[in-house]
């Protein structure tokens, strides 16, 4: 498959996995659904977890990789109860801010430097937030509230991927975190646990099955493409999303929905080209500055 049908493929998995999520959690608590998705992405990732050994666990970051744990469960808690509770294309939507509040930490916990541009974008993106929630004009829903919770701590996931990645390799860190999410994710599973019913034991492995292939598609899609020409491609997920609303849930997003989304698209593809731009310059001058004959 060519990169841009890789990515489709990752969205469209995602898109799937969440109308799923609202089938089961009709009956199974959104923190129980957690814990399968996480058990059963692991089974499916165990032949290459079990090819790279023990490696990734001699790390001598185990406080960041805790961390990380900590962000990650809680963004998948929140974005698993706000499909329970608001539309799939709004909370698919609201996950798109994500990029913004990454780019606001960068700022603030990595102390990155940002011009006016991307200011602009940033804040551009935002407004695009503000236009879905339409603060004053509805009620601020708590589905909605939990898919902007879920899109913040995922963006703090991001700010503690970028620090661990300056001493580890991206395999290893995606490994303690298909290993450890599991157990983390039981804890609270315990609390409201049920049995699942037959039918709901055949749906379950999809859950991991389709995360698991959207992640490999959609690294494999980055590992052959640049970013900047498939990142566009990660809209296509709210048409999915909005399709499987409107056919299996009868849910049809106004265009304030529509409006917004694109808005907060457009501000994160242009603050990541930006970025790309930017680390380019700058890489270029630096090899200059190497190759440049003694005076």
């Amino acid at each position: 498959m060519t990169p841009p049908l890789l990515m489709i493929a990752a969205t469209l998995g995602a898109s799937a996995m969440a109308g799923l999520i609202r089938v089961l959690t009709t009956e199974l608590h959104p923190f129980e659904v957690v814990f399968f998705r996480n058990l059963f992405g692991l089974i499916a990732l165990t032949p290459w977890l079990w090819s790279i050994g023990l490696r990734p666990f001699r790390t001598r970051n185990y406080g960041l990789h805790g961390l990380r744990l900590m962000t990650n469960i809680t963004a998948m808690l929140l974005f698993f109860s706000a499909v329970t509770l608001a539309p799939l294309a709004q909370v698919v939507s609201l996950g798109f801010a994500a990029p913004l509040f990454a780019t606001l930490f960068a700022i603030v916990i990595l102390h990155e430097r940002v011009r006016g541009r991307r200011w602009m974008a940033l804040g551009f993106g935002f407004v695009g937030t503000l236009l879905i929630l339409r603060p004053g004009f509805q009620a601020l829903d708590a589905g909605s509230l939990m898919a902007l919770g879920s899109a913040v701590a995922w963006a703090l996931s991001i700010i503690i991927i970028k620090l661990l990645s300056r001493t580890e390799s991206a395999v290893d860190i995606t490994a303690i975190a298909m290993v450890l999410l599991t157990p983390v994710s039981l804890l609270p599973a315990l609390f409201v646990w049920q049995w699942p019913t037959l039918e709901q034991w055949l749906i379950l492995p999809f859950l991991g099955i389709l995360g698991t292939i959207g992640h490999l598609c959609m690294g494999e899609a980055f590992r052959r493409a640049d970013t900047s020409a498939l990142m566009p491609l990660e809209f296509t997920k709210l048409i999915w999303t909005a399709a499987i609303g409107f056919v299996f849930f009868a849910e049809a997003p106004d265009v304030w929905v529509w409006i917004g989304a694109t808005v907060i698209f457009t501000s994160t593809i242009y603050i990541a080209w930006r970025e790309r731009r930017i680390r380019a310059t700058s890489a270029a001058a630096t090899t200059a500055i190497k190759t440049a004959p003694p005076a």
